[in-house]
């Protein structure tokens, strides 16, 4: 159920809670779009993703994003987009004057700060050299290429349409296309994999010189292949054999990490990631993109798109799928549900300015989870400690209400 919390206050655990405050300054706007198909759906992912038909319908698409777009700009408040991200699905499968067309439209509608970091998702099999320079000169100055192994083997295992030569060359053919700005998706835990080829792949990665690389660990989640036929993967001692040499090699060579798993070359970390973990705003637009606004009088309001391709295209049916706005009871989880990933965590100030809650209303978890070695007692920051990075959900645990 949702609650508007400017209208009455709030009673929960046994005592009437005031109204939120009203924001002092907004968050920083990002703007989040998905494009949903895929050249074929991996045995793994449970994003939402579809497998292309031989023509896509790029135009009318297009179309519809912006009049969603549309939809949405009553609460951007007169604010500029300080990041976008192209997610998918295989965003890098629209052409570049379908993309071009769409970030026009979107310019239109709200303004882009002078240093707007731009990234488009794409995969090693969809890379074209003309094509990637046609999306560097429309303003697109970040790459996310989605490697995950440069193993044949463990390719094959993972369903990858690519093979290890061509994630070689898409990181290549991105400088040469003028990205001097990218990141590698890279995987680990995979099926029979070893700590050697762990290492391996991430030495690979390391000498490509990706400003930015994304390392986690493959999970295996509900409504997937492999959740109904589960591959076999490493044991525990050597997943965390894989996790503790990995991270001292990424170290070893200057990225650092600033999130469950994002590791960067200084003043490289994705500043879309991080207005994310930060509890900034963000406009999600496309098929079952999930947004969070926040409004002046204090309302705090996520919302997510209609999920289905087919449906987000029917004119008959609403783009909108569904809204919420968050309670005071449950916005200390949410906000550091995200804030305590970054390895540092944020400044305490964030807390009041994000979420109109005084930190007082933190004051008990606070206790309880520093009490019990999982937060560090550092008045002027919320953070977990390396105990409470590696048992984030314990954590959190002191947080709800």
């Amino acid at each position: 159920m949702t609650h508007d919390s400017s209208a009455s206050p709030l009673i929960f655990g046994g005592a009437a809670q005031s109204p939120r405050a009203a924001l002092p300054v907004l968050p920083p706007l990002a703007l989040y779009i998905h494009i949903p198909w895929c050249v074929r759906k991996c045995p793994y992912c449970d994003f939402n993703s579809h497998t292309a038909s031989p023509v896509l319908p790029e135009e009318e698409y297009v179309d519809a994003l912006l009049a969603d777009l549309d939809q949405d700009l009553h609460a951007v408040y007169g604010r500029e987009l300080s990041s976008i991200f192209f997610g998918g699905g295989t965003p890098s499968l629209f052409s570049a004057e379908g993309l071009g067309r769409l970030l026009k439209g979107v310019e239109q509608r709200i303004p882009f700060a002078s240093d707007i970091e731009i990234t488009l998702e794409a995969n090693p099999g969809t890379f074209e050299q003309e094509k990637f320079r046609a999306y560097r000169a429309l303003g697109i100055n970040r790459l996310s290429i989605g490697i995950q192994s440069f193993q044949e083997e463990k390719l094959k295992a993972l369903g990858r349409i690519h093979n290890g030569d061509e994630a070689v060359r898409a990181a290549g053919m991105a400088r040469q296309a003028g990205f001097d700005n990218f990141n590698l998706d890279l995987m680990h835990g995979l099926p029979d994999q070893s700590l050697d080829d762990a290492l391996s792949d991430l030495r690979q990665a390391i000498a490509l010189k990706p400003t930015h690389l994304s390392w986690y660990q493959l999970t295996l989640e509900p409504n997937t292949v492999f959740w109904n036929q589960p591959p076999t993967l490493p044991e525990d001692d050597t997943l965390w054999d894989i996790q503790e040499a990995g991270q001292a090699l990424l170290a070893e060579h200057g990225y650092a990490q600033y999130e469950v798993s994002a590791y960067a070359l200084p003043g490289r970390p994705a500043r879309h990631n991080l207005n994310y973990w930060s509890f900034g705003d963000f406009i999600g637009i496309g098929a079952g993109a999930h947004g969070k606004l926040s409004h002046p009088d204090g309302r705090i309001v996520r919302t997510w798109k209609t999920r289905l391709p087919k449906d987000y295209l029917n004119p008959a049916k609403s783009f909108q799928a569904g809204e919420k706005t968050l309670t005071n009871e449950e916005l200390p989880f949410e906000f550091l549900m995200n804030a305590l990933r970054l390895t540092e965590g944020v400044e305490a100030r964030l807390y009041p300015e994000r979420t109109g809650l005084p930190l007082e209303s933190l004051a008990e978890g606070r206790r309880e989870a520093e009490q019990s070695g999982l937060l560090q007692v550092e008045p002027s920051r919320l953070a977990a400690t390396l105990r409470g990075q590696l048992f984030l959900n314990d954590l959190l645990q002191n947080f709800l209400t």
